[in-house]
């Protein structure tokens, strides 16, 4: 991952994919898809990574080198999206992340502890996977959540299943300003490649899910450490990301949340280097 700027984006996927072992585990009748990277043959704690919607593990891919020194990164497809099949009850937050905490057990073995972060729609998958799992989850940290406290703007897209060429990838760039990335600078070309790939796989209608109330439900029932952030710029908390940050703080007296400064939704992508050392800080606290 190093000098990526010299690389084209398909080589840094690529590149940093092939480092991972890709596992399978059941979906319904389908199948999940994971990608796991350990370099410490199975010694390193787990910590699991939630993608956001219309998603993929791709999302997280300026985290995964920041956290694969020290842990086991497990990152899913989440049902519906990306590589992996479209779940039975594709409206219940619950039933989807019970499909997702049953993998995790699947690939890192029964009652093996674990971290899970998850961003944007991966908030609610990792908050209905602590409730569900209880103990066994050592911390949930949640980044650019929608469904706590109010909700912020209606952020309009454009479409771009019909475009080609140019023209798809400077719709993919209006789209990634408009709700994932404030800075424009951020906005490069790995950022359109894992934004078109995403696109083109996503099946699974995330938003009424997100803001279902299944996020505050699981967060209620939470027996392990909550961490929270927000972009300053959040597109689709704006202007309502303090709000969420003070619901969650009064919800959770206990909970570590954050603004991220100057950062829109993406904000593991458009700022690594404040959530990188953020997320290794909130972690250090619960590793075993």
């Amino acid at each position: 991952m190093n000098d990526q700027a010299t690389l084209a984006p398909q080589t840094i996927i690529d590149q940093l994919e092939a480092q991972s072992t890709r596992h399978e585990t059941p979906c319904g009748t389908g199948r999940m898809v994971w990608h796991l990277w350990d370099r410490s043959g199975g010694t390193a704690p787990v910590v699991v990574l939630c993608h956001g919607g219309a998603g993929s593990w791709r999302h997280w891919i300026k985290t995964i080198p920041a956290l694969v020194e020290t842990y086991r990164v497990l990152v899913p497809d989440l049902p519906g999206l990306g590589e992996s099949d479209f779940p039975p009850d594709g409206d219940d937050a619950f039933s989807i992340a019970a499909i997702v905490a049953n993998g995790i057990e699947a690939i890192v073995g029964e009652g093996t502890t674990f971290d899970v972060i998850g961003f944007s729609f991966g908030g609610t998958m990792a908050s209905c996977i602590g409730a569900l799992r209880g103990k066994q989850v050592r911390s949930v940290t949640i980044i650019g959540s929608s469904g706590v406290g109010a909700l912020g703007s209606s952020v309009r897209l454009e479409k771009v299943r019909h475009l080609e060429g140019q023209a798809r990838r400077d719709t993919h760039r209006a789209n990634l300003g408009q709700l994932m990335i404030a800075d424009p600078a951020k906005i490069d070309d790995l950022a359109i490649e894992i934004q078109d790939w995403n696109t083109i796989r996503s099946r699974l209608k995330t938003p009424a899910i997100s803001r279902s109330g299944a996020i505050l439900t699981a967060i209620d029932q939470l027996q392990s450490p909550l961490n929270g952030m927000w972009g300053e710029l959040d597109a689709p908390g704006n202007p309502k990301g303090p709000e969420r940050v003070a619901t969650l703080r009064a919800r959770k007296p206990e909970a570590d949340i954050r603004l991220i400064p100057k950062t829109g939704h993406w904000a593991a992508y458009e700022s690594p280097e404040i959530v990188n050392p953020w997320l290794l800080e909130m972690l250090a606290r619960t590793r075993p």
